[in-house]
């Protein structure tokens, strides 16, 4: 009798708890495409991008047949990045790329993933794994939607990012350099030269690469390099003091660079000649 009782007692209690976690369930609701789209940028609008990307979501889940889905997935991505959900913005407009190439907003997409990427670059002495990203989608953009507006805006950010690998190959060099670890030093400098010449790290690339091969003896690949880095930046400080390196003295900024009145084989140098700048020096037009 007392285990009929309890088996009832306990059949009772499972069935209230049934009803209400029943009771507590959120009943779903099939709204009207544009509410849902409203009120999602409405959230969006207020700053709420949590919940704007949740209606976003909302709306290609109620209707994914309706012209209103498809955009509705970009602005779900676009919800994330202003929430600096950059993972997750990434990852639907990869969907987004996928689903739709060909779409009139797929240059817009791929300059959003650009962004993710790029607002997530980190100083020169970590490591550039986002800025890498960056540059391959930013030139993604610009290969594939050419005279799409934000392939414009796309190339100054390409720009910034390889200013910012050639200064993280400059901060490994420099680093090689103190250690004395010459060679290695060469190789990182040259690496800046070749790939990053348009850069603002340039000169001291030539620069460094002077007082390696000048640490290693090597007098006369020091003056060439140093020739270089004087006829490409005559204006650059990093030429002057290359020029005190390696002739160990001091110039005058109007002298004629030395690169110009050296021969190599004359006992002593010609008198500096003064000479004239056609154009400023690239320093003060950059």
């Amino acid at each position: 009798m007392n285990r009929f009782l309890l088996r009832s007692v306990v059949l009772a209690l499972c069935t209230v708890l049934v009803a209400c976690s029943s009771d507590d369930e959120p009943e779903y609701v099939e709204r009207p495409v544009e509410d849902l789209y409203n009120d999602a940028m409405d959230s969006l609008e207020e700053g709420l991008f949590f919940s704007a990307a949740q209606g976003f979501d909302e709306v290609e889940r109620q209707h994914p047949y309706s012209k209103w889905a498809t955009k509705a997935q970009l602005m779900a991505a676009f919800a994330h990045y202003q929430n600096g959900k950059y993972d997750e913005a990434i990852v639907a407009l990869d969907r987004f790329i996928q689903l739709h190439p060909s779409n009139r907003d797929a240059p817009y997409a791929h300059y959003l993933k650009g962004l993710c990427y790029y607002e997530q670059i980190s100083d020169v002495k970590r490591d550039q794994k986002m800025t890498e990203l960056a540059l391959k989608t930013f030139e993604t953009l610009i290969a594939r939607f050419p005279e799409s507006k934000f392939a414009k805006d796309a190339r100054v950010k390409l720009d910034l990012t390889y200013d910012h690998l050639a200064g993280k190959t400059m901060e490994i060099g420099r680093y090689y350099l103190r250690q004395g670890h010459y060679l290695a030093a060469i190789n990182r400098f040259h690496a800046v030269v070749d790939q990053y010449e348009t850069t603002t790290h340039s000169p001291e690339a030539l620069h460094r690469i002077v007082e390696a091969y000048l640490a290693l003896g090597l007098t006369d690949e020091a003056k060439r390099t140093a020739a270089v880095l004087g006829h490409n930046f005559p204006g650059s400080e990093w030429y002057i003091d290359a020029y005190q390196l390696v002739e160990g003295k001091r110039i005058r900024p109007e002298d004629k660079p030395w690169y110009q009145v050296w021969d190599g084989d004359s006992a002593e140098p010609p008198k500096a000649q003064k000479i004239e700048t056609k154009e400023e020096p690239w320093y003060k037009i950059w």
